[in-house]
């Protein structure tokens, strides 16, 4: 079963910087106070001193490292240093009280849940008693109480904290994997429904042609061209659907465009004319944006771009032109094996357009898409940015 401690050990085991057991065994050298007091004899006897101190040594480097590798294991080392230390600082006192402190460390990076609180608390209390057990105020068991208190509480919220990232991440990438999901459960639902009926039709009226070839060569023309028809229609409803799932539409585009040349620092002109397309050629004719100002942004050099879209003689024109410097070919453009414009010349000839790039005299490169359109409400409009 997977434990929280387990959720936030994760993105240690994938590399990622997290908490970990060697950056709290720097906290063994809580234990250098007792040493000193030792040293200068102050602890008696020795031959029970240097055990005790070496054993609570011992035990915080086992505790922390289990602590990170395996809790279960964790809590009988956390106990046994916990016996150690307040055994010991009750009989030697002095500096051994900083072993509370150490204990507190311990127990933060050890212990998880509403039990952590009260455990801290039972520690301040304990090192309290030993404070003023051994002469001090409680002015100045004060700051070693406070410091018992965070020694155990900060390393526990830096866990705690690293764990709700941790469960963050995992949410949000299960919520883009649901999205996925879900986009290709509606966008095969979309298909089902468009093709279903169509289909169904198709095989009816193909049925009926092989009963009537010998008997109604007429009719069973008539039923062919009915085919032909339908298919033809759902191949439009096929490539309708198709490009509104992976196109924004050139609304959006038109918008993203003024964005990325603002940013690129290269000043837009964008003159349009409001229009009712079909949705294929709105999405057909955002996609061209799209590739039209990539190419100003990575590969002209140029300071300024104009993106115009005009209607005329049942047809939409697009033209996206930049004063960069001349040049013989511009980088991406006229490159039939490209993927973005390669792309973008097969489905403008699928839908009856045309797609031209070119370098005018005065420099610079020009993308013209044209495609069919018979609803226009044209006047112009002039934004500049």
């Amino acid at each position: 079963m997977t434990t929280e401690r387990d959720i936030w050990l994760d993105p240690l085991r994938e590399g990622e910087r997290g908490p970990d057991a060697k950056g709290l065994f720097i906290w063994v050298l809580l234990t250098a106070g007792p040493v000193w007091d030792i040293a200068h004899g102050r602890s008696h006897p020795l031959w029970l001193a240097w055990p005790a101190a070496v054993a609570a040594a011992g035990l915080y480097l086992l505790t922390a490292h289990h602590a990170f590798a395996d809790r279960r294991r964790a809590l009988p080392s956390l106990g046994l240093l916990a016996a150690v230390v307040l055994a010991a600082t009750a009989g030697f006192g002095d500096n051994w009280l900083y072993l509370v402190v150490m204990l507190a460390t311990a127990t933060g990076i050890a212990v998880q849940g509403r039990v952590l609180p009260l455990l801290l608390l039972a520690e301040c209390a304990a090192a309290l008693l030993l404070a003023v057990r051994g002469g001090a105020g409680l002015t100045d068991a004060a700051p070693l109480v406070w410091g018992t208190f965070t020694a155990g509480l900060i390393p526990a919220i830096i866990i705690r904290l690293w764990a709700a990232i941790h469960e963050l991440k995992a949410t949000r990438e299960e919520l883009a994997r649901t999205a996925v999901t879900e986009e290709r459960l509606r966008f095969s639902r979309d298909l089902h429904d468009l093709l279903g009926h169509t289909l169904s039709v198709m095989v009816v009226k193909a049925e009926a042609v092989r009963r009537l070839t010998r008997v109604d060569a007429e009719a069973a023309t008539a039923q062919a061209a009915d085919i032909e028809r339908i298919g033809r229609e759902a191949l439009a409803e096929v490539r309708a659907a198709v490009t509104g799932y992976r196109g924004r539409g050139l609304s959006a585009e038109l918008d993203a465009a003024r964005a990325v040349l603002a940013d690129a620092g290269i000043g837009a002109v964008v003159r349009t004319c409001p229009v009712r397309a079909a949705p294929e050629i709105d999405a057909l004719l955002g996609w061209a944006v799209r590739e039209g100002v990539t190419n100003v942004v990575r590969h002209s050099g140029a300071a300024a771009c104009d993106i115009d879209l005009v209607e005329g003689d049942g047809r939409l024109l697009l033209e996206i032109h930049d004063d960069g410097p001349a040049r013989e070919k511009a980088p991406g453009y006229g490159n039939e094996h490209g993927n973005g414009l390669a792309g973008l010349r097969e489905r403008v000839r699928a839908v009856g357009g045309s797609l031209e790039i070119a370098a005018p005299p005065g420099g610079g490169f020009l993308l013209r898409v044209a495609v069919p359109y018979d609803n226009a409400v044209p006047y112009d409009t002039e934004e500049q940015a």
